[in-house]
């Protein structure tokens, strides 16, 4: 199928239940060089960009069943179209309004009436901002990267690129990252988020699936509440079976005594390997008699002293 964008300036997505409204729009576009695709209702909004994947959409806040803000949650919360920005046009200028417009997921409105000068004027500025942006995304794909972009006041995933989709998948749930980053990791961005830029500590985050180390680092991203998060999975297992073969341990007490190295308490551990403390109590019991210590700091030293090289601190 042929690029209908590939010769026009972009394609804009025109949402709104009055035919006139649509008309104006679609000529003062048109005429700007634009290649322009209609949706006269909330469904048909969600379908049409969901097949055409429009550079921008234009949508009405109000129109019958459902109303813009409703399907620009639902553009949002779609990966496909979360990063194509939405532009309201509406009637209320209310802040409560404004406010909604935004929290659903707008870059901006025009005011109704329309003044179809500006809203093309509004249009050229947006796509040349979510066109740097998309430029970014594929720089960090091409170059293996895994980054989301979150927005710290609520937690919202802007974006994210192919590998942090799947870290996240792998360490948080097939859920995750499709509109919220996991609580723990979204107090962690607010909090830092919130210090000054040259604050001291909490640069980094880091979460553990079994043997699996996933560490998060912070930036500031092109948006005013908007920050880049880049995600580094390390793996654990080298050092897990280095320790079972020389201490001669089984590989769950092996894990075990990797996580006492790094500092973790019985309850930690239990919860890194799914399973309860005083499983983890016996399995320490067995540790300190191949080891022949007797108390974690021991152990710990032993491990730290004999394979240092293998034991990173989280």
């Amino acid at each position: 199928m042929t690029d209908a964008r590939s010769d026009s300036a972009g394609l804009v997505l025109i949402v709104d239940d009055i035919p006139d409204n649509l008309a104006v729009l679609h000529d003062a576009l048109d005429e700007s060089g634009y290649t322009v695709i209609v949706a006269t209702d909330g469904a048909g909004a969600i379908a049409r960009a969901a097949e055409a994947l429009p550079d921008i959409v234009l949508l009405d806040a109000l129109m019958p069943g459902m109303d813009g803000f409703e399907v620009a949650r639902r553009l949002k919360a779609d990966q496909a179209t979360a990063t194509i920005p939405i532009v309201f046009m509406t009637a209320l200028t209310e802040t409560e309004h404004v406010l909604a417009a935004f929290a659903a997921g707008g870059v901006d409105y025009c005011p109704k009436p329309i003044r179809p000068r500006e809203v093309v004027a509004r249009i050229g500025a947006h796509l040349q901002s979510a066109r740097h942006a998309s430029q970014a995304r594929h720089a960090l794909d091409a170059f293996g990267h895994a980054s989301i972009a979150l927005r710290p006041t609520d937690g919202r995933v802007l974006w994210q690129t192919p590998l942090a989709r799947e870290l996240m998948a792998r360490h948080f749930g097939a859920g995750a990252a499709v509109a919220h980053a996991p609580p723990d990791l979204c107090a962690w961005v607010r909090a830092r988020a919130g210090r000054p830029a040259d604050a001291d500590a909490g640069d980094t985050w880091t979460g553990v699936t079994g043997t699996q180390r996933l560490q998060c680092s912070l930036h500031p991203a092109s948006g005013e509440d908007e920050w880049l998060v880049v995600l580094t999975e390390s793996s654990n297992g080298a050092a897990v079976e280095a320790l079972a073969l020389q201490f001669r341990l089984t590989a769950r007490e092996a894990e075990v005594l990797y996580w006492v190295a790094q500092g973790k308490t019985n309850r930690d551990i239990g919860d890194i390997l799914g399973t309860r403390p005083k499983t983890i109590t016996k399995h320490l019991e067995h540790v300190f008699e191949k080891l022949g210590v007797e108390t974690r700091t021991a152990a710990a030293s032993r491990v730290l002293g004999t394979l240092p090289e293998l034991v990173r601190k989280a």
